[in-house]
């Protein structure tokens, strides 16, 4: 079973979190993984199984693609064209060959809240074409129809983020949806340096022990995607790493129930989720669109 006091979305912190605490290596039965290298940057894949993998990695059953994004911060040349490629590569993979429909894609998050940013401004960086399929067909007839929503919070708007996307489903009847959402990460240095896409769906808020309406195939009917950034660590998960780090003994449960409700981010925030938001919202347009160049694409967005 994974340590409850140490939280994380990211599923290859918690294949790592269950390795550390086995006598031997290797994967619990119904978890499988691979890795490869692409571009310089390194592509970790989960596969929970069934339900056996679920309860011991902490996960839904599914597939998780965890992508290094470490090289897009080295202001090389090519780092930013590197990254939306293999993001865009990896992300083509889970959507379906189905190019009629349209593809529903979602920003979830406060724009308010910096860490919390992530998707607002990811969809800011998504080029939306259904409009324009349905007013100039024949001019735009080579694009895909993408819509494009970022439907807020709950505490903003009244309505859940799932309820509001189950009804502009049941308008537009995507093939799929892809849901964009900051997450929390066990350890800082992965903050804004890692991107997660999975197809197990994603519950908004609950990378801070948040949960609300669920949005997932069970909910929606159809494929959805989730993409994700961790630009929090909550603060108890934090202070037990440290600690295992020096080999200080501590209870867990005082330590989360003092600190499990305070999140931690770093300084350049602002600079890491908008550099992390415009890269998955061109990856996106890559996958979604193949046939246009990055220039292209950013033509379309100016």
């Amino acid at each position: 079973m994974k340590d409850m006091t140490k939280r994380t979305d990211l599923a290859k912190e918690a294949v790592d979190l269950y390795c550390e605490t086995m006598p031997a290596p290797g994967m619990p039965d119904g978890v499988r993984s691979s890795e490869k290298d692409v571009c310089g940057m390194h592509v970790f894949t989960v596969e929970i199984l069934n339900e056996n993998g679920s309860e011991i990695i902490g996960k839904p059953v599914g597939k998780y693609v965890t992508i290094d994004l470490e090289p897009l911060f080295a202001n090389t040349d090519h780092a930013f064209q590197e990254a939306v490629d293999v993001i865009s590569g990896e992300l083509s993979s889970f959507l379906p060959s189905n190019g009629e429909s349209p593809l529903l894609v979602a920003g979830l998050g406060n724009r308010a809240i910096t860490p919390d940013a992530l998707g607002p401004i990811a969809v800011e960086n998504v080029l939306a074409t259904r409009h324009l399929l349905r007013q100039m067909p024949e001019q735009f007839s080579m694009l895909k129809p993408v819509t494009a929503v970022a439907p807020g919070v709950l505490a903003m708007t009244g309505i859940e983020s799932g309820e509001m996307l189950t009804g502009i489903a049941g308008k537009i009847a995507p093939g799929a949806l892809i849901a964009i959402d900051a997450l929390a990460a066990l350890r800082t240095e992965r903050l804004c340096k890692t991107v997660q896409i999975s197809n197990t769906g994603i519950v908004p808020g609950s990378g801070v022990g948040n949960h609300r309406f669920a949005i997932n195939t069970e909910t929606m009917h159809i494929p959805c995607i989730a993409v994700g950034v961790p630009t929090v660590v909550d603060a108890a998960t934090l202070a037990a790493d440290i600690l295992d780090d020096l080999q200080i003994s501590y209870e867990a449960t005082p330590l989360y129930e003092k600190y499990g409700q305070t999140f931690v981010t770093g300084k350049e925030i602002d600079r890491q989720v908008a550099a992390c938001a415009k890269v998955i919202g061109y990856a996106i347009n890559r996958a979604a669109q193949p046939e246009l160049s990055l220039d292209d694409i950013a033509l379309f967005l100016s």
